[in-house]
C-alpha cells in the first residue's frame, strides 16, 4: 500500500489557536499572525450581496461579467490584453495555484522558489507529488530568486513560482528583474507560475504583473488580500490559451465552481477604489510605525517591506526557536505573529513576521506591549540580570480588539 505524501503543518495555525484559547479565557489578543486584512469587504459589495440573497437561488455558476471585469483591470492596471476566457474564476487563491501546478507538471516535475516563502508553495507542491527546489534568498536578494540563480541551475528546473510582493518578506521584484525571469524561463523551457495575490498593496514601487514580460506565464490572484474579502473565497487564475481546457476541466472536477454570493460581490468591489485605497493608507501608517518601532525594540534587520502587509524581522539574537518564541511573546503580551519556520525550514527559526492589517490603533497597542517585552529579552540575551519582568500581562488587560 503505497504511503500518503507527509507535509508540514502550517505553525501559524497553532499560534492563532492559542490566541484564540486566551481570548476566550478573558485575555485581550491583537491579532498579528495572518495575513487577513481586519477589515470587511467594500460596502457597496455587501449591499449588492444582500439584495442577491433575496433575489437570486444561486447554483453553480461561472460569472462571465466577473470574467470580463477581472480581463479589463489587466488593460486599465498593466495595459496587457486579456481574453476573458482566458480567466478562470476560483475559490480563492489556493486553488488557483492547485489548478496552475496541476496543468503544467506531472508528478516528480522540478518547480524553483525561493526560500523564505509562502508555506503553502512547498506543501502544496509536495502534497501533488512535486519537487520543490528550494532556494535561500537573503537579504544580498532581497529574499527574491533572481534570474542569475535560474540561470545556474543545472540541469533546468520544470518551473519556476515567483511572488512579487512576496509573503513573507513584502518585497518586490522590479520590473527589470522579471523581464530577466522571463528571458532566462523562456530561453531555458522553464514554466512561470506568478502569485500576485498582494498587487494594489505597495507602498515604494507599483507591482507589474508578469504578463508584462512573459504572457504565457500562468498567474494566480485573489480577492482576499486588496479586496479586503478573504472569507468570501474568491479568486481567479489567468491561463494561456493552450491551458484553458486543462484548467476548466480542472476547476470543475476538483472544485466545481467559485461562490455564487462571491462572484456577485466581487464584481461590485472592482467598483469600490475610494473604500480599498482608505485600507492602503491604513496599512502605509501601520508599516511605518512598526518600521519606526522595531529597530528600537533592537530588530534591526527586517526585509524591505515594499508591498502586501507584513514585516519580516531577524530575531536570531534572541532565540533559534521561532516557534516557542512567538508562543512565549503571545503569552506574555497578547500580541500573536507568525513564526519564521512556516516560511523557512531552514533558517526560519531566527525570524518573526508580522501582519499589520489591522488597524491602527491596535498597531499601536502591540508595540506598547512589546517595547518591554523586547528590552527584557534583549537584556536576558546579553546575559544581564531582569528584575520585575512579569510572566504573563495579557489577563488583566482591557481588549482592544
Amino acid at each position: 500500500m503505497a504511503v500518503p505524501v507527509q507535509i508540514d503543518p502550517f505553525h501559524a495555525i497553532s499560534i492563532s489557536r492559542l490566541a484564540h484559547r486566551l481570548r476566550a479565557e478573558g485575555g485581550s489578543v491583537i491579532h498579528m499572525e495572518f495575513g487577513q486584512p481586519s477589515t470587511g469587504a467594500p460596502a457597496a459589495a455587501i449591499d449588492a450581496a444582500h439584495r442577491i440573497l433575496d433575489a437570486d437561488g444561486m447554483g453553480y455558476w461561472e460569472s462571465p461579467g466577473l470574467k470580463a471585469r477581472i480581463a479589463a483591470h489587466y488593460d486599465e492596471a498593466y495595459g496587457v490584453a486579456v481574453d476573458p476566457e482566458r480567466v478562470i474564476l476560483t475559490c480563492g487563491a489556493s486553488p488557483a495555484f492547485v489548478l496552475a501546478l496541476s496543468c503544467l507538471f506531472a508528478p516528480g516535475a522540478r518547480v524553483a522558489l525561493a526560500r523564505p516563502g509562502y508555506v503553502a508553495y512547498r506543501n502544496t507542491l509536495k502534497a501533488l507529488h512535486l519537487v520543490p527546489l528550494e532556494f535561500a534568498c537573503g537579504e544580498a536578494e532581497r529574499f527574491q530568486i533572481t534570474s542569475a540563480a535560474v540561470e545556474r541551475l543545472d540541469p533546468a528546473p520544470d518551473g519556476l513560482i515567483i511572488a512579487s510582493p512576496a509573503n513573507p518578506t513584502g518585497t518586490i521584484i522590479p520590473p527589470e528583474e522579471l523581464r530577466a525571469l522571463a528571458e532566462v524561463c523562456k530561453r531555458r523551457g522553464i514554466a512561470l507560475v506568478s502569485d500576485e495575490i498582494y498587487h494594489g498593496l505597495s507602498y515604494t514601487r507599483p507591482a507589474e504583473t508578469m504578463l508584462q514580460h512573459a504572457p504565457g506565464a500562468l498567474v494566480v490572484n485573489s480577492f482576499s488580500k486588496y479586496f479586503s474579502m478573504a472569507g468570501w473565497r474568491l479568486g481567479w487564475l489567468i491561463v494561456p490559451e493552450t491551458l484553458i481546457d486543462a484548467a476548466r476541466a480542472r476547476m470543475g472536477n476538483l472544485f466545481l465552481t467559485p461562490p455564487s454570493l462571491a462572484q456577485h460581490a466581487g464584481l461590485i468591489a472592482f467598483d469600490c477604489r475610494e473604500e480599498l485605497e482608505g485600507h492602503l493608507k491604513t496599512y502605509a501608517r501601520n508599516r511605518e510605525l512598526l518600521l519606526k518601532a522595531l529597530p528600537q525594540m533592537g530588530l534591526r534587520r527586517i526585509a524591505p517591506p515594499d508591498g502586501a502587509f507584513y514585516i519580516y524581522a531577524d530575531v536570531g539574537h534572541l532565540t533559534n526557536d521561532s516557534l516557542a518564541f512567538c508562543e512565549a511573546l503571545l503569552r506574555d503580551t497578547g500580541v500573536a505573529v507568525a513564526p519564521g519556520l512556516d516560511f523557512d525550514p531552514v533558517d526560519g527559526n531566527g525570524f518573526i513576521r508580522f501582519s499589520f492589517a489591522v488597524s491602527t490603533g491596535l498597531v499601536e497597542e502591540a508595540i506598547r506591549r512589546m517595547e518591554p517585552w523586547f528590552a527584557a529579552r534583549t537584556l536576558v540575551a546579553a546575559g544581564a540580570p531582569v528584575r520585575g519582568q512579569r510572566t504573563s500581562t495579557i489577563s488583566s488587560r482591557p481588549s482592544v480588539e
